[in-house]
């Protein structure tokens, strides 16, 4: 009898044992109240006293300040506590390098039409009317290499317009200077397809078509690199949760809650297996992420030297003039070498005709050049430092993608110490922290994730990201791979643009072993970004205007 009596008394004892903590418990439930009512739900979803969570899905059963209507409420809510911090690194990532793009594309496109502007400008007052009626064919050039930059070869085939330019401004040139003789457009056909052996321009056009074809090839694909980043971004920041990733940050952030800690936080380590697991596809971007960014970095070198487009367009005009002035001074042994080569042209009846100077079109006007007429740098700033600044930034952005969970997990959102929520009480975590990518998701201890079924976008975009790679990995050669819908091979690498039979057969046009090439003075002083030309090119417009003369004279 006294024993039934002491077992009565101790039931009764841990009843009142439990009694007590569960009291302690429902008045916890008060905090929970404010603290759920302050993320914007209905303080009224929340018990006034501690209930069995027996019926709870996420967070641990027993007494609870929690309901299954409350655990599907902040499963949604920690989905978008998830997703604000993640979002706000990408919206950074992305509005930066969209700005870059701008800058970068802006800059490009003011120094192609300063370009066109400062070409203009020196050859109206350099040569007159002559340049004045042949206006359309340097406008159209330059409509040319705008298009190019836009749009690729896909557009322009670069080697092929580059050839047309020079056989046009020769055939021009050559009916100015020849002005005494009548030619058939058979005959300029003759004269256009043999422009390359004449070389009447001297070494000007291979140069240029080097350079150019480097500059705007590294150009383009840079800019476009920069764009395919805010899109990469842009795409991967639409992959959404999977359920099993927001029931364990669920879990993690709001469990604590039904036990009334509402001010406990997630332990570090518990922190970032969580975000793993929930990243685990987005962290398989950082290899070729990473290699993209590389060899953005090494085309960015380029740009700053041998492909430098801003060096290249900056002094295009005095080029061209450069090689305007080779053809007049060399016009003698160019019209010779036609004339064995495409027969002797007929005099013009029109021309020995009494005609004034100023009927031939062009009045021998010279103005000397002067540096600081040229447009300002685009954009007010230049390549050096858009490159420069850019550089920081690719750097910054290498392994974005693998470093997001520990972005995710400091400061005010997860606690340091044992003194932290571990999943299920407020103790240590014990679990190992597990590795990035999808690959090492099947050992994580707290997210389900299924490695079989990769995500599709994230997929999608690490092709993207590898086919940008050769492209500039093809541009840090000089080399444009990035042809679409292009048929005639206008993508492969410049040529001599020589391809007809005529080329191996045609002995006319055969240069002499020790030709006589005409002085020209080519120091481009960079200060000024100028060179001191204005004799020489006196002097042949001199030899133009003797041309023009001769008939007269006889």
């Amino acid at each position: 009898m006294k024993t039934l009596l002491v077992l009565c008394v101790v039931c009764t004892l841990v009843v009142l044992s439990v009694s007590g903590t569960a009291e302690q418990k429902l008045k916890n439930c008060n905090d929970v109240r404010a603290a759920y009512s302050s993320k914007g739900f209905n303080v009224n979803d929340v018990p006034n006293k501690g209930i069995n969570g027996a019926p709870l899905k996420v967070c641990p059963q027993g007494f609870s300040c929690c309901t299954v209507e409350m655990e599907e409420k902040l499963s949604q809510q920690s989905h978008s506590d998830m997703k604000a911090p993640v979002s706000r690194l990408s919206s950074n990532l992305q509005s930066t390098f969209k700005q870059k793009h701008e800058h970068f594309d802006k800059f490009f496109r003011e120094l192609l039409k300063n370009a066109e502007v400062s070409l203009h400008s020196m050859f109206v007052r350099t040569y007159g009317m002559m340049y004045v009626q042949n206006a359309e064919l340097f406008k159209n050039f330059f409509v040319s290499l705008t298009r190019y930059y836009v749009s690729g070869s896909a557009a322009v085939n670069l080697d092929s317009m580059l050839s047309e330019f020079w056989a046009e401004l020769l055939e021009r040139m050559f009916r100015l200077v020849n002005v005494q003789y009548e030619f058939s457009d058979a005959y300029m056909e003759c004269v256009s397809r043999h422009t390359e052996q004449l070389q009447p321009f001297g070494d000007v056009p291979r140069k240029l078509r080097i350079q150019l074809t480097r500059a705007f090839v590294a150009a383009r694909t840079f800019v476009r690199g920069l764009a395919l980043i805010p899109e990469v971004v842009n795409k991967v920041s639409t992959v959404s949760a999977s359920p099993s990733c927001v029931r364990a940050v669920m879990k993690m952030m709001y469990c604590p809650y039904c036990s009334g800690q509402v001010a406990l936080k997630p332990c570090q380590n518990y922190c970032l297996n969580v975000m793993r697991g929930c990243l685990a596809n987005q962290a398989d971007l950082d290899t070729e992420w990473n290699n993209f960014l590389d060899a953005m970095l090494s085309l960015d070198e380029r740009l700053e030297g041998p492909f430098n487009f801003e060096s290249v367009m900056d002094p295009i005009d005095v080029k061209i003039s450069d090689a305007i002035m080779n053809m007049q001074e060399n016009s003698m042994q160019v019209s010779q070498k036609v004339f064995q080569g495409c027969g002797q042209p007929k005099p013009s009846a029109a021309f020995r005709s009494k005609r004034s100077l100023k009927e031939t079109g062009f009045t021998g006007r010279f103005h000397p050049y002067s540096p600081d007429a040229r447009p300002t740098t685009a954009a007010g700033t230049s390549l050096d430092r858009l490159t420069s600044d850019v550089k920081k930034k690719l750097k910054h952005a290498k392994k974005f993608w693998s470093t997001l969970p520990e972005t995710v997990c400091v400061g005010e959102r997860i606690a340091s110490g044992d003194e932290c929520w571990n999943g299920t009480a407020k103790s240590r975590y014990e679990s190992v922290v597990i590795g990035n990518g999808l690959a090492n998701q099947v050992s994580n201890p707290d997210v389900v994730v299924d490695i079989t079924k990769p995500d599709i976008v994230i997929r999608s975009q690490i092709a993207a990201l590898k086919e940008m790679t050769s492209w500039l990995k093809a541009a840090h050669s000089g080399n444009d791979i990035s042809v679409e819908n292009d048929e005639d091979g206008s993508g492969e690498e410049s040529g001599s643009g020589c391809d007809s039979g005529s080329c191996d057969t045609d002995i006319y046009f055969s240069t002499p072993p020790n030709p006589g090439n005409p002085r020209i003075n080519q120091v481009v002083d960079k200060s000024s970004g100028r060179i001191s030309t204005q004799g020489s090119m006196a002097l042949a417009l001199c030899g133009v205007v003797l041309a023009l003369l001769a008939p007269h004279l006889r």
